[in-house]
């Protein structure tokens, strides 16, 4: 039985996790909500599609290049001042996207969401933390985030392509300013505020610029490879020059007094099991929300509105897994025995997905795909998104907790890219050997990606199996009693 709470526990910490994670929410749905929208934003705005991604690439350059950044300011600032700066701040960004009169105008807006989001998304993990320390509270309040980050992305693709049906595109953004008042208000009533004796060292200038611009240079690079193709200068240059900037940010991380991510947050096994696994989770996640989006409505037809609510069993299923299946689970079973497991079961529902035809049935081969999918990462996630933050130094916590996002945000970046470009390979090659089957190339280029995606997961699966080594069972308590003589003592002689 796990412990109970310590008496210093917050006791509001249940209302504060609804506002911390309806904050996490806005941001989970944004990555999403605006995907089905694009169609009719770039009709109002008359935008080429070469500016069309530039859209979608401009809040995950923000986002992902300054997450190392946004974690160091919730440690240095606090982490509820961060968490509330970071919502008003989202949701300003989002009213001037909304308002946007020109492309010019609408990716600037989307660029400082993805600036706000980068200070928002740490504090959250790090709030969470400091909150809920018992086992099995923990495991409940990181399921709730699981879910959110499991499902979101299928609730932002059903809410994107409700805004855009009912109202206009310009409600995919607007949306954030209810969203961020209600977050920003009940944080500010429930959420303690840090201790304000805490030594806070000073921020690692040097080291920001050189992660930041790595992060970015990577990023980007990668972001090209769908449309450049790999080999490109415009692909090979700027990843080139991410990697460089990155060893060099480690390399100062051991020299400097007060660093911005500091080593020996790395150098947990758990903890960098958690981020790998992830990351390498991310990219399978990626690939099938991205072909599935594109399948529901190239081939088989359907209209925005449907094909967001075709995704809602993946929420569910990843809701229930997240907040049912996982927090039972955890508290009772070595971490690897709950992330590698579920791994594995999302990697199944990915191989279902790969069975998909041009007259393929929804419901007898998508569907079936998406609701093993879901289970299974809501199982791993829940977890992993523990183990991220789990044992780290009260002064590490929003680094710690913007590790886990950078590897969502440089695994997302990758598998858009990666499984991109085999989809558009694979589907040319097709059409070179098959020619007048469009559709049927379009469809093998998908499958052959998520066959990619699955064995991604696979790898996931063998990452959290290797390195993750946390049990949360409690120890026994220790043998005080005398030590029993050896059976081969001899006898005491009376």
């Amino acid at each position: 039985m796990s412990p109970s709470p310590p008496s210093t526990a917050d006791p509001g910490r249940w209302k504060a996790l609804f506002f911390i994670c309806l904050a996490q929410l806005m941001v989970v749905l944004d990555v999403t909500v605006m995907n089905i929208a694009l169609p009719s934003v770039q009709h109002d705005l008359r935008f080429s599609d070469g500016t069309r991604q530039w859209v979608v690439t401009a809040y995950s350059l923000a986002f992902g290049g300054l997450l190392l950044l946004g974690g160091r300011l919730a440690d240095l600032w606090g982490h509820k001042r961060a968490l509330v700066a970071g919502i008003i701040g989202f949701a300003a960004a989002s009213a001037l996207g909304g308002a946007a009169l020109n492309t010019g105008m609408l990716i600037g807006a989307r660029a400082l969401q993805g600036v706000f989001g980068a200070m928002l998304v740490p504090a959250v993990l790090s709030l969470m933390s400091v909150m809920f320390t018992d086992t099995t509270e923990r495991a409940k309040a990181f399921g709730v985030f699981g879910a959110l980050s499991g499902g979101g992305a299928a609730i932002g693709l059903m809410l994107g392509g409700v805004l855009t049906q009912a109202l206009n595109w310009r409600w995919t953004l607007l949306i954030n300013i209810f969203f961020g008042a209600i977050a920003a208000a009940g944080a500010l009533r429930t959420v303690q505020a840090p201790a304000p004796d805490r030594a806070r060292p000073r921020l690692d200038v040097p080291g920001v610029l050189l992660a930041s611009s790595g992060l970015i240079g990577f990023v980007y690079g990668l972001s090209h490879a769908s449309s450049g193709g790999w080999r490109s200068a415009g692909t090979l240059v700027p990843v080139g020059a991410g990697v460089v900037l990155l060893a060099a940010f480690a390399v100062l991380q051991r020299r400097v007094c007060s660093p911005l991510l500091p080593l020996r947050v790395l150098a947990d096994r758990n903890r960098g099991g958690a981020y790998l696994a992830v990351g390498l989770a991310v990219i399978g996640n990626f690939g099938m929300y991205l072909f599935l989006t594109y399948y529901l409505q190239s081939v088989l037809g359907l209209s925005p509105v449907q094909a967001g609510a075709g995704f809602l069993p993946i929420a569910a299923a990843s809701v229930i897994a997240s907040t049912r299946i996982g927090p039972r689970l955890a508290p009772r079973l070595p971490s690897r025995a709950v992330m590698g497991p579920g791994f594995l079961i999302a990697a199944a529902g990915l191989l279902l997905l790969t069975r998909i035809t041009p007259e393929s049935s929804y419901w007898t081969v998508v569907l079936p795909g998406m609701l093993v999918t879901g289970l299974g990462l809501g199982t791993a996630l829940m977890p992993a998104f523990s183990l991220a933050t789990l044992g780290a130094d009260p002064r590490d916590a929003g680094i710690a907790s913007a590790m886990v996002n950078t590897s969502q945000q440089v695994g997302g970046a990758i598998g858009t890219a990666l499984l991109n470009t085999i989809a558009a390979t694979t589907t040319a090659a097709y059409t070179r050997h098959h020619p007048g089957q469009a559709t049927e190339a379009l469809v093998h280029g998908y499958s052959t990606a998520l066959w990619w995606a699955a064995g991604i997961l696979t790898l996931a699966a063998l990452a959290a199996t290797l390195l993750i080594n946390h049990d949360p069972r409690p120890r026994p308590y220790p043998d005080t009693r005398e030590p029993r003589q050896p059976d081969h003592a001899p006898a005491a002689h009376h």
